[in-house]
């Protein structure tokens, strides 16, 4: 059987994640940079995700469990922690734990690189992230990292 096949790239797939979590918002930001340059910063999460994920101070991967799965902690500049199941490939990364998610995605265009980030405070029990700050948070996100991939070329 020839079934149509919809190939979608990591930005696309992240809006469609999005939309079906409630009170989520994606931002999204062309950067003018290659994307091999961005994805070398947005993906180093233990040295470079704190510098521009604004409510994040550290994160450390605590064990590989293949094929682009790891497992990571965080500590946000409040001092909670949290244990996040992570899903990184190139131009794609999605974490997640009981009570947090973050969702950020990269893919070439004319003029440099489209990327995107969603995420926030997860309800317990329910598909969905507490509303606040979550447009904000994302846009600032997206600023520090175009901010950090310059002093980087430097």
């Amino acid at each position: 059987m020839n079934w149509p096949i919809a190939e979608l790239d990591p930005v696309r797939r992240l809006r469609v994640l999005a939309a079906a979590i409630p009170g989520a918002h994606v931002a999204e930001r062309i950067i003018p940079a290659s994307f091999e340059r961005v994805w070398e910063v947005a993906s180093d999460l233990e040295r470079e995700f704190g510098t521009f994920e604004p409510d994040m101070r550290h994160l450390r991967i605590v064990a590989d469990k293949g094929d682009g799965r790891l497992l990571a902690e965080a500590r946000s500049k409040y001092g909670m922690r949290a244990r996040l199941d992570v899903d990184l490939r190139p131009g794609w990364c999605w974490m997640q734990s009981r009570f947090l998610l973050v969702g950020l995605a990269a893919t070439a265009v004319p003029g440099g690189t489209l990327v995107a980030q969603t995420g926030g405070v997860r309800v317990p029990g329910r598909s969905a992230l507490v509303p606040l700050g979550v447009r904000a948070a994302g846009e600032k996100a997206l600023a520090r990292l175009a901010d950090r991939i310059v002093e980087r070329a430097r």
